[in-house]
């Protein structure tokens, strides 16, 4: 790019950011130096390539979705949270929100994620465990009660189940008086990486399709602003793949939903600004920059010249970042604490839009009062104290980090090759190519075969002493005490099946037999399924009858044996 297009280009960027609003801070360095919102290129430098870096706000939006970074809006301290039933949860969200958590994102309980009730006999001895127990509508007006719905954004990390879990939310919402329209929020409901990496499915992939696309169609007509949809690659990350396979198999993933909103006929500039994306931030500090920067490339590129998109919104890639889960180690647990915010300020410096933190002690239980809120006080530390919230994108232009963007970005579109070559070797699905493609290497084992591949090299690559874990196999020294962590009672358990037992004895039954029934018939046929399945959470349907009546039409998913 010559240097008259890229001061073509600082002064359409200049108009932009001049024109938003922006936060009241304080613009200088530690020291009191001034400092610009984006820097680039000096006047007169011709920068061959730079339209692949370009400027913030603008396609291909490398180094942001907007003019202003963070200087318009910080992004969103979304603190992951549930345990136990759902008023001790409740408790723990109102601290968060309290302490200046800016939005929710909720944790459910293993039977919650499969789809079963608490007295399920397979639920025995997990309810709670892992997050927070939902049965029913109930359950929701506990969890989000004096949460006013209306005003926080909630996050609810479910795939399997997750369609029959929004509806509950939908009627906690209505409960409190609030105008459904306006809902803001985030629900995962991302299956293809069920099958992939996580294992949390219940349907076959067919059915699971048919729901999603369902609810797609639900949200653009009547809850617009709710994002029904957020591809997941945080999951594939945790299971061992590499940064590159992560960026490349969640953009996938992605591509096939966007073919299944086309293929129910709605419009890519409606439906797409509603898709949102969930990354890993692992602890290579440079390649996780790299991997958001070519995230925002690639899917702006791919929405508008495969898929249509006309609108800047419809080629936004909006994500939420978790720090690495997997990073964490038993030994040494206060070290995660460092290892948490180096991969917290990766997040941010490639411009993340929201953001969870794990805490210490999360690799030995749920986290404690005392490590959440050091979790949450390392986003604030970064946000108010570092100063790397002033300029947007303060590592466009490095050689390092424009290096690994462009081979991030070579590696995801060689992956992208291959799984299209899957699906060009037998009839296209109706849905489209990049649907048939994944469809295939989840059916031949294509997809769990390379993650497993890559988590045994980085594995040989530990034992061997060529990677280093601090802690694990180098500076193993240490005076760490044992951490006091939290415990969930069984009485946890005991409560959540009385109780279920007690709402099933006051609920009228007839009416959850015929919304259930109406269920099924639907499910039967091509309509619809959202608003019946709304119906029988209205009526107190708890989720193992729903999704249970829906495994009596469609059956269990078994993923075929491999060696």
């Amino acid at each position: 790019m010559d240097a008259s297009e890229i001061e073509e280009g600082r002064r359409r960027w200049q108009a932009r950011f001049d024109a938003a609003p922006k936060r009241d801070v304080d613009t200088t360095t530690l020291s009191g130096s001034p400092v610009d919102p984006v820097y680039g290129p000096p006047p007169g430098a011709d920068v061959p390539g730079f339209e692949r870096i370009g400027w913030p706000g603008e396609y291909p939006f490398t180094r942001g979705l907007y003019p202003t970074g963070y200087r318009g809006r910080l992004w969103t301290i979304r603190q992951f949270a549930g345990f136990g039933n759902a008023r001790q949860t409740n408790e723990r969200y109102r601290r968060i929100l309290d302490a200046g958590g800016g939005g929710l994102s909720v944790a459910f309980d293993m039977p919650t994620l499969m789809g079963r009730d608490s007295d399920d006999p397979r639920s025995l001895g997990e309810v709670g465990h892992c997050g927070v127990a939902v049965d029913s509508a109930a359950d929701m007006d506990a969890l989000f009660a004096g949460i006013p719905l209306g005003e926080v954004t909630t996050s609810m990390t479910i795939s399997g189940p997750a369609v029959p879990v929004f509806c509950m939310y939908l009627v906690a919402a209505e409960r409190q008086g609030v105008d459904v329209p306006t809902l803001d929020g985030t629900l995962q409901t991302d299956i293809f990486k069920e099958y992939i990496a996580q294992k949390e499915w219940l349907f076959p992939p067919e059915p699971h399709l048919r729901l999603i696309g369902d609810l797609m169609e639900f949200c653009a007509a009547r809850v617009p602003r709710y994002k029904p949809l957020s591809v997941s690659g945080y999951h594939i990350r945790e299971a061992g793949s590499t940064a590159a396979q992560e960026l490349a198999y969640t953009l996938a993933d992605g591509f096939a939903y966007v073919e299944l909103g086309l293929a129910r006929g709605l419009d890519v500039d409606v439906f797409a600004p509603g898709l949102s994306f969930f990354f890993d931030a692992h602890i290579d500090f440079f390649e996780e920059i790299a991997k958001f920067r070519a995230a925002r490339r690639i899917w702006a590129r791919w929405m508008r010249d495969v898929y249509g998109a006309r609108t800047e919104r419809a080629q936004w890639l909006r994500f939420h970042t978790q720090t690495a889960g997997v990073s964490l180690t038993a030994q040494q647990p206060y070290n995660n604490v460092v290892r948490t915010a180096v991969e917290a300020l990766a997040a941010v410096l490639g411009g993340t839009n929201s953001l969870h933190t794990n805490a210490l002690d999360e690799t030995l239980a749920l986290p404690s009062e005392r490590a959440a809120e050091i979790a949450l006080r390392t986003q604030q530390v970064i946000a108010e104290e570092t100063g790397v919230a002033l300029v947007a994108d303060p590592l466009g232009g490095s050689w390092y980090v424009e290096a690994l963007t462009d081979r991030m970005e070579a590696e995801a579109e060689a992956i992208f090759a291959r799984i299209r070559e899957f699906g060009a070797d037998r009839a296209e699905h109706p849905i489209g190519p990049m649907t048939s493609g994944i469809l295939r290497g989840i059916e031949d084992g294509w997809f769990t075969g390379e993650i497993a591949e890559a988590a045994f090299d980085y594995q040989q690559a530990l034992e061997k002493g060529d990677k280093k874990v601090v802690g694990v196999n180098c500076h193993t020294g240490s005076a760490t005490d044992d951490l006091e962590i939290l415990r969930i009672s069984h009485e946890v358990e005991r409560e959540q099946v009385r109780t279920l037992a007690e709402r099933r004895a006051r609920r009228d039954d007839a009416a959850v037999r015929e919304a259930l029934s109406a269920m099924r018939e639907t499910a039967r046929g091509e309509g619809n399924l959202v608003e019946p399945m709304l119906r029988a959470a209205r009526a107190e349907a708890t989720l193992g009858e729903i999704c249970g009546a829906l495994r009596e039409e469609w059956g269990d998913y078994a993923e075929p044996a491999r060696f």
